[in-house]
Formats: structure tokens, sequence, C-alpha cells
């Protein structure tokens, strides 16, 4: 119990390192390059969020299995969607406009019906 524990807690302190390392490192480079810190910052955080997904679905649609990639993609962006409308509308009401209602809602309910 204790070699597991003390992996588990090297990884954590490892992850958190090399995140503070990419953080800032690109950081210097967009400032660098003269693009806004937000832009490079949001980026970042984009690719980062979706590299665990990438590998999952690499490994699964290389060994024959697209069922779990494309499972794996679906619920990725349900979770992620949800998350953020949800932690969005906790912090600040979200204004909804009539044109979100009727055309985008429509169109999302029914690309995900045609996946």
């Amino acid at each position: 119990m204790f070699i597991p524990s003390l992996l588990i807690f090297t990884g954590f302190v490892m992850l958190c390192f090399g995140a503070e390392l990419l953080v800032s490192g690109s950081s210097r480079l967009a400032l660098r390059l003269g693009i806004a810190p937000l832009v490079i910052g949001l980026t970042i955080v984009a690719f980062g969020t979706s590299a665990p997904e990438l590998a999952v679905s690499i490994e699964a649609a290389s060994n024959g299995q697209s069922a779990l990639a494309l499972g794996n993609v679906v619920g990725s962006n349900i979770a992620n969607i949800g998350l953020i409308l949800g932690i969005t509308a906790l912090i600040h009401p979200i204004k909804i406009e009539t044109q979100l209602v009727k055309k985008q809602i429509p169109m999302l309910i029914a690309s995900s019906l045609l996946l």
C-alpha cells in the first residue's frame, strides 16, 4: 500500500511541476511572438485536456476498437460542454438569445442523434 501511494504522490508532484514549466514557457514564447498570453493559455488548456482522450482513442483504434474511440470522443465532449456551461451558469446567469434556441440547439440535438 505504501509503494502505490508513493507513486501516486510522486506522479502528482511531477505533473504539477511539468504543468508549471509548460505554462511559464509558453507564456514567455507568446510574449516574444506578440501573441496574447490568454490565447496561448487557452490553447494549452485545450490541448492538455484533449491529450488523454487522443491517447485513448489512438490506442483503441489501433486495437480495432473503433466504438471505444468514438464513445470516448462523444463522452468527452458531453462532459466538457456540460461542465463548462454548468460552472458558467453557477457563476453568472447565461443570456440566451432566440437564434440559439431556434437554430443552434436543434442543430446540436440533430447532430448528436445522427452520431
